[in-house]
Order: structure tokens, then C-alpha cells, then sequence
């Protein structure tokens, strides 16, 4: 029994406690915005906190009214307040990869929302190739980063998407991204931009956008070998054929509102000091609407890691002299004075990257006073973690899980037949793993055991310690598995695999996980479906080539309902139709492969067998595209063309010489296009989703792909249904390469197009 000294200080211990649980709720948060006149009256006579003015007038009158200080102290991620004028500190980096994140200071998860929709990890995303999905969820992830920062609780500009070619299955970061192709990377890049942003006719964005790591970047740690420090060593042809064109797309297509500038160096420049790249790509060839941002802390990797520039001031001066514009950081608002006064650094170069700072929180509201009398000032904890958002959640990781390999009689698990099921693997009770990185809090999980439990019994064990599988617990696995009517293995990686700052040495399954799934498979006495939660590639070519392995599964790491997700596809309530975005290679390629090699092109004199689907001469373990339905589907051309002339104008030297190629930017060539209908058919007993992919196999003139996406487009059919389906071709897009030299070329020849085992051969000339 407590004294009544102790009881006077439980209770006052109780009442701090409690009022110190409810501050959240009594003094919630409010957003950061300027222009606040019902605070200061005298801000409304400033032009830049008058709506009724263009950007560029209020944004020309603010940057007019600012000392040389000031200016310095908007170059910085976390930007000073200026106090005098109604400006707040401002801190632009909050992240929004598959869901508002928890990285970057910009965002926090507190009461009223403690957390937010996590979809997939962005390669399983990729992997439903369903375009009008990928700015869908980019709209419900805005709505709820807006939500947030109406709570005070993020910020408006995030730096997402990852938009970087996922050239080497080693790499850590290879989840965050597309996949492997140019084309569905460029298109998945900009259909997530629009849906973040909502540009409207006025221009305003609901959030600000970045697409990152600009360019050439995809080597994070692989044997010492550091991103701040590499030099991707890329040909001109490489750089235009694959790793630009997703930024382009960005730039162009989503109208993004800013660019991330890489840690890593190419051709021996650092991309954040390039003013070719900066300067002359982004801002000069694509005409970029918003402002440049540098990695985290790449500005002073300049300086420190690389030895690029002899002095703090000469790192900042060369960076904001290409064309930075903002630093994620401090390094440059640090040193920026310092680049003044040495004549490195003018304020005119200050005034031009600050205005496209201010331009981009202009078009966000930010100087528009109080955000609760905006377009989106509505939105708050009722617009987060929605059971729409949640159902949406569920069903991009449905349409995104591969079905690698079924044999006849396995999947789908009838839920009837099934008495007892064996669920086993370190992944197969996972949370967190299935997020992925670069993650949010999600507003709840289901995991793959709780996900399977929901149709039949269940007996659970792990295998494993860790997904390192250091030691198998070989025996206890089998002994439930042997009593079984089914045998579900969740095998994979997690974020001690392949991370940030984390690439692999060997894509097998990691540990004993191999020797696990063997002995199992021996003793199971039904169907044994392997379940590969991963974000790369795996060399799983014993799994496949097991009998007793009926089936594989890629289930990327699938967002907050990835376990919902598994058990739909598995006990047959969801037809699964994702399509491998990535090349499945064996072990023996990164054995003999440098991944610090960049080339994309195989090389015959020295063995070297090139990157990709496009590229890449070798045995695969899967090929990019791979997926199976529990349907089947038949293509059958409907319509055409067999000969494209391209016009040339009187006098052109292919007139009089034979051209292998001609430009693909010349007059005549542009608004070149033709109509292909395909009529596809369900010929299976169950609905399913069909991926139709529209390849070309251009001549081989330039060193051209030997094959190369031209589109994809997703169809829902029901049993025997037909559907059309229409690809239009623009013959200086679509059948174009990249010359040696950097330029497009449309191949002249024979062309010939794919879809699935049907071809059609079209000939080019002029």
C-alpha cells in the first residue's frame, strides 16, 4: 500500500502522464505556410503574398525584397525563416516512394495520424505493367501527404519517384525502381508524377514531385566499392538509350517539378557539378519547370570524398554555377558566402536558383496565407489510411505477385480440399519486410501467414532464425510439413540483403534457405508452393527444375496487405497477372560480371554478355516479361501494315546513297505513324487480366537492340471473351535506336514485331 507522500506523487506522475498524452490532440500541429495576414495585415500589400499575380511577378517581387543572407539561407534543404516578411523555415525533404514515408525530416507520424497507406515497394508496382494503376496510387498518396501537412505533420515537396534503370540484379536499390526497361520505367515515372502533382489549368500542384537519381546511377556498396565515389563510365549511345530516357519522360511527360542531381560521377564529372547534364539537359534540352536538387550531402562528397574540387567554396560555386538550385543540406548555405567573396559565386546565379525554389512553393500555396482556404485545405485524418486506400493497397500488390512456374494440378488451392496447410519460411509471418524501404508506418499489416489462415488451417514454423538462415531448422519444418495436405515456403530477402548502401555479392537465396526448401519439397505430399519475397532477382533454377516444387511465386515486397494479397492468389480468389520487370539471371552471371561495368552492349571479343532483356546474350532463370494466369490467352493480328515509306525531301543524300539509317528528328519523319489492332481472346475457364507486350526486333544497324518494348497495355477478359486491343506507332519514337554517336535513328529494313509467339514483319524504307 503506497504512503501518502507516494500516492500525492503517483498521482501527480498520473496527471503529467495524461496531459502529456493528450498535447497532441489539445495543441495539434498547424501547417507552415507564408503570407499569413491575420497575423501580420501588412504582408497583404507584397506582391508575392498576392495570388492574383503570375508566379513569376510574385516570385521576382520576393526575391527583390531579400538581403544576400537571406537568399543564401532558401539554397538549403532546411530553409531559414525570414522572419521580417511572414516566411517561415521551411524543410523541403519529406519522400513518398509507395506510400508518405517516415524518411526525411520533412514528415512525422504522431497523432491525429499515426500512420499512412503503404502500397508495394515500387518493382512489384512496376510488375502489374497497369499504367492508369501507377498514377492512381501516385493521387492517393498525395492525398494523403496533403492531409498530412494540413496537420502540420509533413511537407509539400517529395522527392519521389525513383526513376533509375535497374541494371544490375545486385544492386540494393533495385526495389525502389521500375525494372530493368527504358520504356515501362518511363512511363510508370511520369503517370506517378501526374498523379502526385495534379498540375491543374492554373498551374497549382497538390505536391511537388522530384524524379531521383539523375543519372547513371546503380551502384550503392558492391565489394568496397562506394556511390560516392564510382564513376559510371557510360558511352553516349548507353547514356540516351537507356538511363536518360525515364528523366526525360519525367521532365516532359509529367511535367515533374524538380530533378535530383546523384552522388556518383560520370565520365569522371560529378552529376551535381555538370553543367551539361544540369544546365543543358534538364534545365536547356527539356525545359524543366521547377527547380534542381542535389542528393543528400552530394555537394560536400564533391569536395570530401571525390577530391573533385580543392576547396568548400569551389565544390558550392561549381554546383550552383551548373545549374543546382537547392541542397539537400547545409553544405552550400555553409559555405555559399564564402564563394561570394572569393568571386567563385555571383548573386545573380543566387537569385536565378532561388526564384525556381520559390516558383515551386508558389505553385504549391505555400505564399497563398492559411492552407485551410485552399484547393485542398478539406483534407485531413479522414482522408488517411481509407478502406479505399487500404482495398487499393491490396489490389496493386494482387495485379504485381508473378506466378513463375505452376505445374498442372497445383495452384489455385481449393480451399475445400485443403485440410491442413504447412506454412513455413522466414518471410512467411513478415511486417516490416514487406514494405520494403524508403517506408511509411502503414496503417496496419496482414501478414502471409495471417493472409493464408483466413481460407484454411494453418501449422506455422519458421525455418529459419533470420533470412540469413544461418542454421535451417531442418527438422521441425519437415515434420509439419510431411503431415500437410500443402506446403507454402516464404523464402527471400529482406533489408539486411539488399538495401541503400547494401548491394549483393550472390542473388541465390540467401544462407540455408536452398537446403530448406530441398528437404522439405522431399517429404511434402501435395502441392509445395515457393514464395520469393525479394526486390531483385533470384537464381532459383533448382526450385524450377524440382518436381516437387509445383509452384514459384515473386512477390516483390508487397505493401501492408502483401499477405491478403498472397492468400487471393494462392487459393484462387485473384487470377494473377503480374509480368517480371526485371531479368531473372543465374548466379553464374555476377560471377563473371563486374557490376561496376555500365556497358549495356554485349561484347564478342571479350566474353562480355550485355545487360538486359534488350541487350543481354546468356541463359536466364526467367526472362523480363515472364508471368503466368491461371487462364490462357491467344493473340491473333487483326491489322498492320507491311511497308512504312519515310519521305525524304528533294536532295537528301539517302536519295542518292544507300543509308542504313536516317535521322529521326528530320521534318519528314515527324507524325510518321500507323495502327496495329490486335484481337485477344480468353480462352481459359476463369477471368483473368492479360499483359499485352508489343515488342520490335529492329536491323541490326547501330549495335540496336535485339529487341525492345514498344507497349504494353493491360486487358480484363472474362472466360472466352475477345477484346481489341490498339497500339498506335510513331515510327520516330517507337521504331527509332540510338546511334553510336547519341542521335536517333530510324532503322531502315525489316522490322520485326512481337506479341507473345505472334510476329509480323514491317518493312522501313524510304
Amino acid at each position: 500500500m503506497a504512503t501518502a507522500k507516494h500516492s500525492v506523487l503517483l498521482c501527480f506522475f498520473l496527471l503529467c502522464f495524461s496531459l502529456l498524452h493528450f498535447i497532441p490532440v489539445i495543441a495539434q500541429k498547424k501547417p507552415v505556410f507564408a503570407c499569413d495576414v491575420s497575423s501580420n495585415p501588412g504582408l497583404k500589400n507584397y506582391r508575392f503574398c498576392d495570388p492574383s499575380f503570375d508566379v513569376t511577378t510574385r516570385v521576382n517581387d520576393l526575391v527583390s525584397r531579400l538581403t544576400l543572407q537571406e537568399k543564401i539561407g532558401w539554397l538549403a534543404s532546411g530553409s531559414s525563416a525570414v522572419s521580417r516578411l511572414g516566411i517561415p523555415f521551411y524543410e523541403w525533404w519529406s519522400e513518398a516512394l509507395h506510400g508518405v514515408s517516415k524518411t526525411g525530416p520533412g514528415t512525422k507520424f504522431s497523432d491525429p495520424i499515426p500512420g499512412a497507406t503503404s502500397f508495394p515497394q515500387v518493382i512489384l508496382t512496376a510488375a502489374t505493367f497497369n499504367e492508369s494503376m501507377f498514377e492512381t496510387i501516385g493521387k492517393v498518396v498525395s492525398t494523403e501527404a496533403r492531409a498530412m501537412y494540413n496537420v502540420g505533420l509533413a511537407g509539400l515537396t517529395f522527392w519521389s519517384p525513383n526513376v533509375n534503370i535497374f541494371r544490375d540484379p545486385r544492386w540494393g536499390r533495385g526495389q525502389e525502381t521500375p525494372g530493368e526497361d527504358p520504356l515501362l520505367s518511363s512511363k510508370y515515372g511520369a503517370a506517378y508524377v501526374r498523379g502526385l502533382q495534379q498540375r491543374d489549368d492554373k498551374d497549382r500542384l497538390k505536391v511537388a514531385a522530384c524524379c531521383k537519381h539523375y543519372t547513371a546511377y546503380d551502384v550503392d556498396n558492391w565489394k568496397g566499392i562506394q556511390r560516392y565515389t564510382f564513376d559510371a563510365k557510360v558511352s553516349k549511345q548507353d547514356l540516351d538509350d537507356t538511363f536518360q530516357p525515364p528523366f526525360k519522360s519525367c521532365v516532359l511527360d509529367g511535367n515533374v517539378a524538380s530533378v535530383m542531381c546523384s552522388y556518383n560521377q560520370v565520365n569522371g564529372k560529378p552529376t551535381c557539378g555538370d553543367p551539361d547534364l544540369l544546365t543543358g539537359v534538364i534545365r536547356g534540352e527539356w525545359k524543366l519547370d521547377g527547380y534542381i536538387v542535389s542528393d543528400c550531402d552530394s555537394v560536400e562528397v564533391m569536395f570530401d570524398s571525390q577530391h573533385y574540387t580543392k576547396t568548400r567554396e569551389e565544390s558550392v560555386a561549381l554546383a550552383v554555377n551548373s545549374g543546382l538550385d537547392l541542397n539537400c543540406g547545409s553544405f552550400v548555405r555553409d559555405n555559399a558566402q564564402a564563394a561570394v567573396s572569393r568571386g567563385l559565386l555571383n548573386e545573380t546565379v543566387i537569385n536565378r536558383a532561388i526564384s525556381n525554389n520559390f516558383a515551386t512553393m508558389m505553385r504549391l500555396g505555400f505564399f497563398d496565407g492559411n492552407p485551410s482556404k485552399q484547393l485542398y485545405g478539406n483534407l485531413g485524418q479522414k482522408d488517411v489510411c481509407t478502406p479505399a486506400n487500404q482495398e487499393l493497397a491490396r489490389e496493386v500488390a494482387r495485379q504485381g505477385i508473378v506466378l513463375l512456374k505452376n505445374t498442372k494440378g497445383s495452384l489455385p488451392l481449393s480451399p475445400t480440399a485443403i485440410k491442413s496447410l504447412a506454412v513455413i519460411g522466414p518471410n512467411a509471418n513478415a511486417t516490416n519486410t514487406m514494405i520494403g524501404n524508403y517506408e511509411g508506418i502503414p496503417c496496419k499489416y496482414t501478414t502471409p501467414l495471417q493472409g493464408l489462415t483466413v481460407s484454411v488451417p494453418t501449422v506455422y514454423q519458421s525455418g529459419c532464425a533470420d533470412v540469413k538462415c544461418g542454421s535451417a531448422q531442418v527438422d521441425a519444418a519437415k515434420k509439419i510439413a510431411a503431415a500437410a495436405d500443402a506446403v507454402v515456403l516464404v523464402m527471400g530477402s529482406d533489408q539486411s540483403i539488399e538495401a541503400e548502401g547494401l548491394d549483393r555479392v550472390d542473388i541465390t537465396l540467401p544462407g540455408q534457405q536452398q537446403l530448406l526448401v530441398t528437404e522439405v519439397a522431399k517429404v511434402s505430399k501435395g502441392p509445395l508452393i515457393l514464395v520469393i519475397m525479394s526486390g531483385g532477382g533470384m537464381d532459383v533454377q533448382f526450385a524450377k527444375d524440382n518436381p516437387k516444387v509445383s509452384s514459384i511465386l515473386w512477390v516483390g515486397f508487397p505493401g501492408q496487405a502483401g499477405g491478403a494479397a498472397i492468400g487471393d492468389v494462392i487459393f484462387g480468389n485473384y487470377n494473377p497477372s503480374g509480368r517480371l520487370p526485371m531479368t531473372w539471371y543465374p548466379q553464374s552471371y555476377v560471377e563473371k560480371v563486374n557490376m561496376t561495368d555500365m556497358n549495356m552492349r554485349p561484347n564478342s571479343a571479350t566474353g562480355y554478355p550485355g545487360r538486359s532483356y534488350r541487350f543481354y546474350k546468356g541463359p536466364t532463370v526467367y526472362p523480363f516479361g515472364h508471368g503466368l494466369s491461371y487462364s490462357k490467352f491467344s493473340h491473333k493480328l487483326v491489322r498492320a501494315p507491311r511497308l512504312v515509306s519515310v519521305p525524304l525531301e528533294e536532295g537528301h543524300v539517302c536519295r542518292s546513297s544507300t543509308c542504313r539509317s536516317v535521322d529521326a528528328v528530320e521534318h519528314s519523319c515527324k507524325n510518321l505513324a500507323f495502327n496495329i489492332h490486335l484481337s485477344v481472346t480468353n480462352v481459359g475457364k476463369l477471368s483473368g487480366s492479360h499483359t499485352i507486350f508489343l515488342y520490335s526486333s529492329p536491323p541490326q544497324v547501330h549495335d540496336a537492340p535485339q529487341k525492345h518494348l514498344l507497349g504494353f497495355q493491360k486487358l480484363l477478359l472474362t472466360p472466352h471473351e475477345e477484346g481489341l486491343v490498339r497500339f498506335n506507332v510513331d515510327v520516330c519514337k517507337h521504331l527509332s535506336v540510338v546511334d553510336e554517336e547519341g542521335n536517333r535513328k530510324v532503322a531502315l529494313g525489316e522490322h520485326v514485331l512481337h506479341v507473345g509467339s505472334l510476329t509480323h514483319s514491317l518493312n522501313v524504307r524510304i
